[in-house]
């Protein structure tokens, strides 16, 4: 299993702001390895999705076009301290991770 992510919370006029830090390598597989020549394989996020209270609240698609340890920004409007999020994403090598934190 994939490291875990790093969650932050904070409600701002009656939203919460949430900024997920999620570890990864994002290779694009377009990188060669000086040494060899030999292209790094392809490994990225390509699936984020994010639940509140088991509701959806994000789905996202990714590409390889993101950064390593990419952090990634949303508002969801009607949250409330104390409510459940639950944030996972899921690589184009099969290998996923789950995170879960509490509205501040």
């Amino acid at each position: 299993m994939a490291e875990p992510m790093k969650i932050r919370t904070k409600m701002v006029d009656g939203a919460a702001q949430i900024f997920v830090l999620m570890i990864h390598p994002m290779e694009t597989g377009q990188r060669k390895d000086p040494r060899s020549g030999q292209a790094y394989p392809a490994h990225y996020i390509q699936h984020v999705l994010a639940t509140l209270n088991d509701k959806p609240v994000l789905d996202m698609q990714c590409g390889p076009a993101i950064s390593k340890n990419p952090v990634f920004g949303f508002r969801v409007k009607g949250a409330k301290p104390g409510d459940k999020l639950v944030v996972a994403w899921e690589d184009n090598k099969g290998e996923k991770s789950r995170s879960e934190a509490t509205i501040a």
